[in-house]
């Protein structure tokens, strides 16, 4: 379910020093942890997409004060693995979580404070969908992303796609864009088109005969995309990375 062209929360909040906002930073890094605990509960890139979709969905509707946001993300991860038919048991994302934030520390014990853990977590789910409405299904830009690559690979000279690492940029552009809210500001469709465009400004790669086309290139996949968009889309993108170059 998506929110409208530029809807959702804003661009990564910033203090006056210009550095992220407390909330910007909490969020970041709790989607760094959803992502890597996602690869390490086996999930595919979709489930993890939506536990993070989940998750910022979540702290649009409510406030980061009343909230563990760790425990939101274990079920935000609980959640998604039910909604993409990837099912997870709870005692596995429990014992990821663990050890995540105790690295050499050992698997919990099935004791009260594991069951009380595990309890946390299930409420937590049926809280999150209240809150959600049960809107928990997203369109992601994933498969417009792949249908994109295909059809540019057709487009360039294949000594210009084989030499850059276009499409495999592009993909780490699209995961690290869940860092932040770009999933609820807009359009799946502009989102893969916007992180092909950066991938081929990166390494300077130019789409054939674009100078003579009646329309960009971009405008082809997607007749409403705007430039403006895309450099929404691309400004937010770099004020990801530059958060992750300022948070530990």
């Amino acid at each position: 379910m998506e929110g409208p062209e530029g809807g959702g929360r804003g661009p990564v909040a910033r203090g006056p020093d210009g550095r992220p906002a407390p909330e910007a930073r909490v969020h970041f890094r709790v989607a760094r942890f959803i992502m890597e605990a996602g690869v390490k509960l086996g999930m595919r890139s979709i489930p993890i997409a939506t536990a993070c979709t989940i998750y910022h969905k979540f702290f649009c509707e409510t406030s980061l004060d009343a909230y563990d946001p760790y425990l939101i993300a274990m079920s935000s991860i609980y959640l998604a693995g039910k909604v993409e038919e990837q099912h997870l048991r709870t005692r596995d994302i429990i014992n990821v979580s663990n050890r995540y934030f105790n690295p050499s520390g050992e698997p919990l014990e099935l004791d009260s404070r594991f069951w009380e853990l595990r309890d946390s977590v299930v409420q937590c789910e049926l809280l999150m969908l209240r809150v959600l409405r049960f809107q928990v299904s997203f369109q992601h830009p994933h498969k417009y992303l792949l249908h994109y690559l295909v059809s540019l690979k057709n487009w360039l000279n294949r000594h210009s796609w084989q030499r850059t690492p276009v499409a495999v940029t592009a993909w780490a552009l699209l995961r690290d864009s869940y860092h932040g809210g770009l999933c609820l500001r807009f359009q799946a469709q502009h989102i893969a088109v916007a992180v092909l465009y950066l991938a081929l400004q990166v390494y300077g790669v130019e789409v054939p005969a674009e100078v003579e086309a009646e329309k960009p290139w971009w405008q082809v996949f997607s007749d409403d995309l705007t430039k403006p968009i895309i450099d929404n889309i691309v400004s937010d993108l770099i004020q990801i990375y530059t958060m992750d170059t300022e948070i530990p």
